[in-house]
């Protein structure tokens, strides 16, 4: 048997409801809803889901039918994009959860950590629910599915899946994003009934784990205390919120992600600080495409910075010295800039009054110095290193030629079709050669010709250096 894989639907009913701009609902405005309508068009879980956790029971709801389609996509939509990936790779490596649980020191760093982020979340919704809170319940499940589940977890993992052997790694990553989803399912019951009991059903046809006939008779998950690692959690949300910062900063730069760069630098205000980047280097170098990681003292002179005050804090609090405070904020050197972002707070005395200043009473800059950008975010510093070697712009190419092809491939081939490339020969040429064999590992290619002139009806072209096209052939091996 195989994880199918179809659309869900929903259902629900809710007290007053004004329109997006806060009216009550009538004829005469005719700004009413068809009930009827949205519920065809948005499916009843999204509608239901939307009225829920758009605002507490108790209050008003503001209805707005793009909220609907929002959530439709951003939940519904990533979940069940979630579980077609997991199905599509399972029922290649005919993965049915046959195999015992493997331990949790046995399983890769990140299943350890989406395993501590999903009995966190299990303990939260279920205070929620007890608390008859399901606008928070809903509003937590939806933050674990599309910042850490989907956007971090999947992403990150997706090699495992369809790469190498049914190895321990390989099955730890299939049991991992099992329990996860099976776990949403019963989590997410009492707001999305008909979403959730066809997830639960589909996975549970081909496993049989559960007993229970539906998921609306299946116990509520229960909290594995021993697998909540807070420390895990921390470092790897702050990998991500390093990552976010250094994903902008090649925004900024114009830089592709595909393109490699050299390393980012970190300053470093603690020992836990670092330990805690250590443990999450690779992760972060990967998701930068990055070479490394640095770290810098905090009282480094490469990075300058600069400080103002935030009047819209300060302002209520200390109004009268505001002229005064500001003029000294200004004036901090780099040692007392540096004290406040390692201490988070500091006290001083300005015309006679004390003040205390945290660091979100201030906006902390840090300058760009020649080949780095910088980004500040609190206490968090990091600048990243823009200078292109040749070594790493061929790299790129290669990284570029490899998403053409996958391109091609997801067009019209099977996932593990091997295949043979035609390549037209250009100012690649050196790229592809240096990084044949990484081109070919990624794309399942047996052999990659490259040739003065591509001459064939079955060529396609694409670009890989900006502005340049080339012809190339890819055929069934």
């Amino acid at each position: 048997m195989c994880f199918d894989s179809v659309a869900f639907k929903n259902v629900i009913s809710n007290g007053l409801v004004l329109d997006k701009n806060g009216n009550k609902m009538s004829k005469r405005l005719g700004n009413g809803v068809d009930p009827f309508e949205t519920l065809k068009k948005y499916g009843p879980d999204a509608t239901r889901w939307y009225m829920i956790t758009n605002s507490q029971p108790w209050d008003n709801l503001k209805f707005d039918a793009e909220g609907v389609d929002e959530v439709r996509r951003k939940l519904f939509g990533t979940l069940f994009n979630t579980y077609s990936f997991f199905a599509l790779y399972a029922n290649l490596d005919n993965f049915e959860y046959k195999e015992a649980d493997l331990p949790a020191d046995r399983r890769p760093e990140i299943d350890r950590w989406i395993l501590s982020e999903l009995n966190t979340l299990i303990k939260t919704v279920d205070e929620a629910y007890g608390d008859y809170e399901p606008t928070r319940a809903g509003r937590a499940i939806a933050e674990f599915v599309d910042a850490y589940l989907s956007n971090w977890y999947v992403r990150l993992s997706r090699r495992r899946f369809w790469k190498g052997d049914y190895s321990d790694d390989k099955i730890s990553a299939y049991q991992t994003l099992y329990t996860c989803l099976e776990t949403l399912a019963r989590l997410m019951s009492p707001i999305a009934p008909f979403f959730s009991e066809r997830l639960y059903q589909d996975l549970n046809a081909v496993t049989h784990r559960e007993t229970a006939e539906s998921v609306h008779h299946a116990s509520f998950p229960k909290v594995n205390e021993e697998l909540i690692v807070k420390s895990l959690e921390e470092r790897t949300q702050l990998a991500q919120k390093i990552c976010s910062m250094g994903l902008s900063l090649r925004k900024k730069s114009n830089l592709r992600v595909r393109q490699p760069l050299a390393k980012i630098v970190l300053p470093v205000h603690d020992d836990n600080f670092r330990q805690q980047v250590e443990r999450v280097k690779g992760l972060i170098c990967s998701e930068l495409n990055i070479k490394d990681v640095e770290f810098l003292a905090a009282d480094n002179n490469l990075l300058v910075k600069s400080i103002k005050p935030n009047f819209k804090t300060l302002g209520p609090r200390y109004g009268k010295i505001m002229k005064s405070i500001a003029a000294t904020v200004t004036a901090f050197s780099q040692e007392q800039i540096n004290a406040l972002e390692a201490a988070g707070s500091c006290n001083l005395t300005i015309d006679g009054q004390p003040v205390e200043l945290l660091l979100s009473d201030v906006e902390i800059a840090t300058q760009d110095i020649p080949g780095w950008v910088v980004a500040n975010e609190g206490n968090l510093t990091v600048a990243l290193d823009i200078t292109l070697t040749d070594e790493l712009i061929d790299e790129g190419i290669a990284r570029e030629l490899v998403n053409r092809i996958q391109n091609i491939r997801k067009e019209g081939f099977d996932v593990t079709d091997r295949i043979n490339v035609t390549l037209e020969s250009g100012e690649w040429d050196n790229a592809v050669k240096r990084h044949i064999d990484y081109i070919c590992s990624e794309t399942l290619t047996e052999h990659l010709e490259l040739v003065a002139d591509v001459n064939d009806a079955d060529a396609q072209t694409i670009e890989i250096i900006d502005g340049k096209p080339a012809k190339i052939i890819v055929r069934k091996n």
